[in-house]
């Protein structure tokens, strides 16, 4: 137990109203008054160990899925569609998909996630702001060369560009994500910006954050569908009849819409989220492996309404 936990108007609590659900309600079987309590030690271990062990078991699904998603497209174009190259041709045009799922997908998800591992909770920001940046311009110089190896190709082949429903929703997708990084950089990166205006704009680049993944994903499979209509056109190998070619592409596809839904419950889920600091003046503590949001001040003793627990752990600088 910290000391002094427990007792007076200055303890250190754990608050609970952001830990893992998991975690909470093996927590609410535990009696507790609104002082505070401490569970016995190997009891903390072990809920502590389930809310690391459903992060990483999420983190160990998601690169798992984001990779397949990646190879299987690379199969896909490598297999049925010729192979890749940069001279104009169709082969350049096969870069685009594999491009684009690569950067726009994956590579923006895992960015987006970085917020969300527990060793970002505690100690400085920055490095993981700059880290979060850097992840993000990576995805955008993907997304970049995939534009130009279809734009490449089109203008080769006297091709009208901009055209379709997913060349809409895909240059849609990539101007938001444009707009998106360079308001990001210039707010929260550069250090003029003052507290109001990040907590202003905070809201609006977490929701276009997430709306850009939902975006690249419905361009991807749009872009996936398009493609399949204009290769498979002859009777005995049309989309319509399904041959194995539309099976891979199709199930590529369904492979990025898991893998979207489940960075977007991930990104979405309150218990998952960085702690942010409140009203009180706040700390973090690591406790077995887990940071933890601690509460210093008057008024988290008593008539607080959360539930708080103390926990032992050692407060971070």
């Amino acid at each position: 137990m910290l000391p002094g936990a427990g007792a007076g108007p200055h303890s250190l609590f754990v608050t609970r109203d952001w830990v893992h659900p998991a975690v909470k309600a093996s927590w609410d079987s535990a009696q507790a008054d609104s002082r505070g309590t401490t569970l016995p030690a190997k009891s903390k271990e072990c809920l502590i160990g389930m809310a690391v062990g459903w992060f990483y078991l999420s983190v160990l699904a998601l690169c798992s899925l984001g990779s397949m998603c990646i190879l299987s497209t690379i199969y896909w174009i490598w297999y049925w569609q010729g192979g890749f190259a940069w001279d104009g041709t169709v082969l350049m045009f096969n870069w685009h998909p594999v491009l684009m799922v690569t950067g726009m997908v994956v590579f923006y998800s895992a960015a987006s996630l970085v917020y969300r591992l527990p060793q970002s909770w505690v100690g400085p920001k920055l490095p993981w702001k700059f880290g979060h940046a850097a992840m993000h311009l990576l995805a955008f110089i993907l997304t970049v060369l995939g534009l130009h190896a279809v734009f490449d190709f089109h203008s080769h082949r006297k091709i009208p560009n901009l055209y379709s429903l997913h060349s809409w929703l895909g240059i849609t997708t990539v101007f938001l994500f444009a707009c998106q990084w360079f308001l990001g950089f210039a707010v929260f990166l550069l250090p003029w910006a003052s507290v109001q205006l990040r907590s202003l704009l905070k809201p609006f680049h977490v929701f276009f954050g997430a709306s850009v993944l939902s975006l690249a994903i419905a361009s991807v499979i749009s872009g996936i569908n398009e493609k399949l209509f204009s290769s498979l056109k002859n009777g005995t190998n049309s989309y319509s009849s399904l041959p194995s070619e539309a099976v891979f592409a199709n199930c590529s596809g369904m492979l990025v819409v898991v893998f979207g839904l489940l960075v977007l419950y991930i990104l979405l889920a309150s218990s998952w989220k960085r702690p942010e600091l409140g009203m009180q003046a706040e700390r973090q503590v690591w406790g077995f492996g887990l940071p933890f949001q601690v509460g210093v001040g008057p008024g988290l003793g008593k008539g607080h309404p959360v539930k708080t627990w103390a926990l032992p752990g050692r407060p971070t600088q």
